[in-house]
């Protein structure tokens, strides 16, 4: 009997070891198909500013960080034809919180971004101001170590975020003097 519980000990540890790694760019990017956008949007947004995230410390557990979402983000808005250098409106993201689980067997992260577009030619005119929640599981058939498995629920949860992000600039249209969501 007690060299099955030093077993399950040792097996317990060998599932939680490892290093973990924080998520990547990569895997945050949206995919999925092009969009249609005003062409008001059209290469002509620029990613101002990615707050809120956190460095992932390999002795804990994987986190967000500011530049691997920028990253993935400007990918994302490149890939849809909305990205620009120097575009009219600018646009900022503040990862607010990322809801991660301590244990289990799947892991579901929902983060919480708020997008603040404005624009810069009407005086930093609010376009739109929008939290996006966006959860993501990730199953032990994803991974079996649990440092992957949240690694890879936190890279779901961020394109997620993206994702419903891209989905509300395609319901924006601007018109020159005012701008509202389609309803």
């Amino acid at each position: 009997m007690r060299n099955v519980r030093i077993l399950a000990v040792l097996a317990a540890l060998l599932y939680l070891t490892g290093c973990a790694s924080g998520a990547k760019m990569g895997n945050m990017v949206y995919e999925g198909p092009i969009n249609t956008y005003d062409t008001a949007l059209q290469s002509n947004v620029d990613v101002y500013s990615v707050s809120g995230g956190e460095e992932t410390n390999p002795a804990w557990t994987s986190e967000i960080d500011n530049d691997a979402f920028a990253g993935a983000l400007k990918q994302s808005l490149r890939k849809q034809g909305l990205l620009s250098g120097e575009g009219r409106y600018q646009l900022e993201a503040i990862l607010l919180k990322v809801e991660q689980p301590l244990f289990g067997l799947d892991f579901e992260v929902t983060t919480h971004v708020k997008y603040i577009l404005t624009d810069r030619e009407n005086t930093g005119a609010v376009v739109l101001n929008e939290t996006i929640v966006a959860p993501y599981t990730a199953t032990i058939g994803d991974a079996f170590a649990a440092i992957k498995r949240l690694r890879l629920a936190n890279e779901g949860s961020g394109n997620a975020n993206i994702q419903g992000l891209l989905e509300k600039l395609a319901e924006l249209q601007i018109h020159p003097t005012d701008v509202s969501l389609s309803q």
